[in-house]
């Protein structure tokens, strides 16, 4: 076969360092489009970014050449460095150091944008951590419970 096809579309989800709630309800659109900028030049998808103060979820399509670790790193290095630089938040900014990863069938792609496109109203009923948990156990990941959240 003469060519590459696949379809790797991952649900990224990872925190503020200590889960601080300093990403700002008006800052986040600048943030969300920031990252998206990030995966473009890249070499990957941003198909939808979303969150709330305290964490963020990102819907991405991977090229087979380009690792997950390496897209993740990507962007939360260089958004955590664009913040710092802007002063965009009033104490020194960090990306909590681990994240989640959740594969995404094609047929399920439009249930995890709006998963993300609502993240405000989904955490009105539910904290980051429960909802993290949730994934874990949702999608068979082991963990340590005294350590999945640092």
């Amino acid at each position: 076969m003469p060519h590459t096809y696949c379809s790797n579309r991952i649900h990224v989800i990872f925190s503020t360092k200590e889960r601080s709630k300093n990403l700002s309800g008006d800052f986040q659109p600048q943030l969300w489009a920031y990252m998206a900028g990030i995966a473009h030049n890249q070499g990957f998808e941003a198909m939808i970014i979303g969150g709330v103060e305290d964490h963020v979820h990102a819907l991405l399509v991977l090229p087979p050449s380009l690792p997950l670790s390496k897209v993740v790193q990507f962007l939360k290095g260089s958004s955590s460095k664009w913040i710092n630089d802007t002063q965009a938040t009033a104490l020194r900014f960090a990306w909590q150091e681990g994240y989640g990863a959740f594969s995404v069938s094609a047929s399920q792609t439009s249930e995890v944008g709006r998963y993300i496109k609502n993240q405000r109203s989904h955490h009105e009923k539910k904290s980051f951590e429960e909802e993290f948990l949730t994934f874990l156990k949702k999608y068979g990941v082991t963990y340590d419970p005294a350590y999945v959240l640092g």
